[in-house]
């Protein structure tokens, strides 16, 4: 697979298939992420790949907090969402759910099926792979955008190995116990969870792709003399 196929094929897939990825590939993407750029050639990353049992046992920790703790859960280290969120970006947002909850047939009002597929995340949407991305405490907007580039690394490298991934910040309104379970230093921080595996292609919640904007909506080209 070509880098533009990488691209226009990637998606945040919220359905995967029980189909085991071997950990030579999750190690390849791994380490090959690592040339993403960052500032100084810092590297800021910290990754911790889950599979198996280990998946497993976080799920289970979790899944009896569902019906009582969903949406905040233990509240968030970092403010995910601007608020208030202006337009366009508050419009752009709301269209995206629209359209998640609309390719499963639940309704606005129907907020406990809402509730139901948000928790889905906590189970990786059915992944095998877990990934959690950590950075410094005390590191800047420069290190937090770094660590986003590897991030988006690793999910085009996936899709060169015919995987899929959903990179999941939800995961950071359950910090607390992510970092128990990981045994988490003090000076490290949840940035993003991701679920990685197979994408179950025949699923419903699959089969819609979340719009872009017009490329006029955000650039601008000057100088250009061709």
């Amino acid at each position: 697979m070509d880098i533009f196929d990488a691209v226009s094929s990637r998606y945040s897939c919220r359905a995967f298939l029980p189909k085991a990825v071997p950990e030579a590939v999750v190690r390849d993407i791994v380490e090959r992420a690592a040339r993403a750029p960052s500032a100084g050639n810092m590297q800021p990353w910290r990754v911790y790949a889950l599979a198996g049992k280990r998946v497993e046992a976080l799920k289970a920790q979790l899944r009896p907090r569902m019906a009582s703790e969903l949406p905040k859960g233990e509240g968030v280290e970092y403010v995910i969402y601007p608020q208030p969120m202006a337009e366009p970006y508050r419009g752009r947002s709301f269209t995206v759910g629209e359209l998640l909850y609309q390719s499963i047939g639940v309704p606005r009002e129907d907020k406990p099926a809402r509730y139901k597929q948000y928790a889905r995340n906590y189970e990786f949407f059915g992944a095998p792979v877990a990934l959690f991305f950590a950075r410094e405490k005390d590191h800047g907007a420069a290190q937090w955008a770094d660590i986003g580039g590897y991030l988006q690394t690793v999910a085009l490298l996936a899709r060169g190995h015919g995987l899929h991934t959903c990179p999941q910040q939800a995961w950071v309104s359950f910090h607390t116990t992510v970092r128990a379970f990981l045994d988490l230093p003090d000076h490290l921080m949840i940035y993003s969870g991701m679920a990685l595996g197979y994408e179950d292609p025949a699923a419903p919640i699959n089969q819609w792709r979340a719009p872009r904007a017009a490329l006029e909506d955000f650039a601008v080209f000057d100088g250009f003399e061709s």
